[in-house]
């Protein structure tokens, strides 16, 4: 059963996550990025927390797991996020799509590395490059890929950065977090990630005074908390299932940009459909519904 629903869910998150770029927008239209990214996860931490364990047990377990409760929260909460902020403060958007968009690589090529059990196979490869072609299309479509300066360039290396470190957080929940609970890993972790996010606005970015904070604002914020709670606590819990594969998993995030698009042009009137990015969207979802029906043939033989 679980293994029917896998798929399922980490759609389910994908399709969360990509509800955030578009919203983080809203958002930034009234705080700065560090500071937004911590209230925003200080928050999602604390949604959390009604649904894990009891008190006593959750500290005991924190206690226990430490170690790879620090790693995530270093790996994924700041540094990610960090990287991620003032990447794409540096890039256009369609670079920072592509650029973003190329972390199911390499999480394929940072779990071979470190899992002996998830190999780059021949069908996940070509699965990975026509995604990626798609993903260019898409953003071609949507904007110029234009690589206009040196900050632009510093932007990409960050994104990439950004990447690696999300890459190296997934591989390691999936060999080391098996026996902490997902809802625990992620709590804690982004309830931390955003106390540190947060202390870190206060010394790095000089935030506007009295300035206010309408309706539109708190929506996004919470939205975007809510998506942080929901969708790294559900992904934590694929990732340390029996079986699941972190390379093949992440292959689904291929699926953010293109509801990403979708989005932005039901949100924002400036942007519209253009062929060259629905072609795109078309790639995309056909390399990953033929990876996964020849997944499901290929169990069957066996």
């Amino acid at each position: 059963m679980e293994k029917d629903n896998t798929v399922i869910i980490a759609i389910i998150c994908c399709l969360l996550w990509a509800s955030v770029y578009s919203t983080i927008k809203v958002g930034l239209q009234y705080d700065t990025p560090i500071h937004f990214a911590g209230v925003r996860f200080i928050i999602g931490g604390l949604m959390i927390l009604p649904f894990t364990v009891r008190p006593t047990a959750f500290v005991a377990m924190v206690r226990e797991h430490w170690k790879i409760v620090l790693l995530v929260t270093l790996l994924q909460g700041v540094t990610n996020y960090t990287l991620f902020y003032i990447g794409m403060d540096l890039v256009p958007g369609a670079i920072g799509a592509v650029v973003v968009g190329s972390q199911p690589l390499f999480t394929a090529l940072v779990s071979a590395s470190m899992d002996k059990e998830d190999k780059l196979t021949k069908r996940k490869i070509i699965t990975i490059f026509i995604a990626l072609m798609g993903l260019v299309l898409i953003s071609a479509g949507r904007q110029a890929l234009k690589l206009g300066s040196l900050a632009e360039l510093l932007g990409i290396f960050l994104i990439l950065g950004a990447n690696l470190a999300t890459s190296v957080s997934n591989v390691m929940i999936s060999l080391k977090g098996k026996k902490i609970n997902p809802f625990v890993l992620s709590s804690t972790s982004i309830l931390i990630s955003g106390v540190i996010l947060f202390l870190a606005s206060l010394v790095f970015e000089q935030r506007p005074e009295n300035v206010s904070l309408p309706a539109p604002y708190w929506i996004s914020l919470l939205w975007l908390s809510f998506v942080s709670a929901a969708a790294f606590s559900l992904w934590y819990m694929l990732l340390k299932r029996p079986g699941v594969k972190v390379s093949e998993l992440n292959l689904w995030k291929f699926l953010i940009p293109v509801v990403g698009a979708i989005l932005s042009w039901i949100i924002l009137p400036e942007e519209h459909p253009e062929w060259i990015t629905i072609a795109g969207m078309v790639i995309i979802a056909g390399s990953l519904v033929l990876f996964h029906w020849k997944g499901k043939a290929k169990d069957l033989r066996q």
